[in-house]
């Protein structure tokens, strides 16, 4: 294996640079969700599938999903296979195709879609969310790949549609017409989360649920609040009781930042126009990041207590909706892809590695939830959905290390 992975290091260190060309290709064809205002991952699809082919990963399949919203009437899901000597269990990397808009665009100092290179860093929109993940894991692959070398176990690369506004094209729309694209032992790691150093590996995500809450009460003259019913107070009083469910769910997991659940009242829609009305409509939201301690579904029944209080104090009725709404599953600390991205982290990166859960959401929950053990690693300065966003090349090749590793 050393031997083997000697040579790795060196092809890595000396093609690195190559990834800089492929990131060039990837940030000038903007991959953006018909929600964003664009016609989605095809052509850079189509570019990388290329760009693949060309340099030796050939064997590439195709789990499209259907969008009439796009010009080419789906979203693109493809899967890169280097055989391995086993397939008892395979190493998943799973990387997004899909990047955000480029926001305001006079904070760029360069154009967003044309890759800049400057102090060891390349600069544009998608950079590093998440084509640093995903040209990390092709480089791996590609090591393998040009000095014939087979892998331990077969690597599967897989390039995902729509991860920025839901995966309800991307990987979801994967564990729900192509579940049988994954086996319970596999590895997979997700390329799409870490730190500066490379050292976290994160194996849980706070449960999140999104509350919007309507208040109606009655609307009346500003100096007569007797003939009518104040929405506002109400929903006021609600979003003090809904704050306060971090008193009542107060279990602490160290995993986390903060370690408890929040729920932390959010927008607030317009009520009247007039300072001397008193409203007799009200909506606000809440964002809620609830630690796995805890079940959504318990809770939704505290939730639906504090709402009836209010309602009968104040005579209104609150509807509540969910604008999202997903549980997640933590990956168990002692698994083996965890265990294994360690051992190569010490390898390559020479630090001691530790598991730390985050409040946001990103792929692995839904596939957590299902049984799949994954974790979400890469090494990063997260300037993702940023201007001026950007990769460190030197990290695209240590993380290539990394995969290579645990491939071996």
């Amino acid at each position: 294996m050393k031997k083997n992975f000697d040579r790795i290091r060196e092809f890595i260190e000396s093609h690195t640079r190559e990834m800089i060309a492929l990131e060039t290709i990837l940030t000038g064809v903007p991959a953006l969700a018909p929600e964003n205002g664009g016609d989605g991952e095809s052509q850079k699809a189509q570019a990388l599938e290329k760009w693949l082919k060309e340099n030796g990963i050939t064997e590439i399949e195709h789990y499209d999903a259907e969008d009439s919203r796009v010009s080419s009437g789906f979203r693109p899901n493809m899967v890169a296979t280097i055989q391995g000597k086993s397939d008892e269990w395979r190493v998943w990397v799973c990387a997004h195709m899909d990047v955000v808009p480029v926001g305001e665009i006079s904070l760029w100092k360069n154009d967003p879609w044309t890759v800049i290179e400057k102090d060891g860093k390349i600069i544009g929109r998608g950079v590093e969310d998440n084509q640093q993940g995903l040209c990390s894991a092709v480089l791996a692959a590609l090591s393998f790949v040009r000095l014939g070398i087979v892998p331990e176990h077969t690597i599967k690369l897989l390039f995902m549609a729509d991860e920025e506004v839901g995966s309800k094209y991307g990987m979801n729309f994967l564990l729900k017409e192509h579940l049988e694209l994954f086996k319970k032992e596999d590895r997979i790691l997700i390329p799409d989360g870490g730190d500066k150093k490379g050292e976290t590996i994160e194996v849980a995500e706070k449960s999140i649920a999104w509350f919007k809450f309507h208040t109606i009460g009655k609307q009346s003259h500003g100096s007569r609040p007797d003939l009518g019913r104040n929405a506002k107070i109400a929903a006021a009083d609600l979003a003090l009781r809904v704050n306060d469910m971090e008193n009542f769910f107060n279990r602490k997991n160290e995993l986390f930042d903060p370690p408890t659940s929040t729920f932390q009242p959010t927008m607030q829609l317009q009520n009247v126009a007039g300072i001397n009305m008193i409203p007799g409509d009200d909506v606000f939201c809440a964002d809620c990041r609830i630690n796995p301690d805890y079940s959504l579904d318990e809770v939704r029944a505290e939730l639906k207590k504090r709402v009836r209080a209010v309602e009968e104090k104040y005579g209104v009725t609150i509807e509540v909706t969910e604008a999202q709404a997903e549980e997640s599953k933590p990956t168990p600390v002692d698994a083996p892809v965890v265990k294994e991205l360690s051992e190569a982290i010490k390898t390559v990166h020479g630090l001691e590695p530790r598991t730390v859960g985050i409040g946001g959401g990103t792929v692995a929950a839904g596939m957590r939830n299902l049984g799949f053990n994954c974790v979400v690693w890469s090494t990063m300065d997260e300037t993702c959905h940023q201007p001026n966003e950007y990769a460190i090349i030197k990290n695209i090749g240590l993380d290539a290390m990394t995969i290579a590793y645990m491939c071996l």
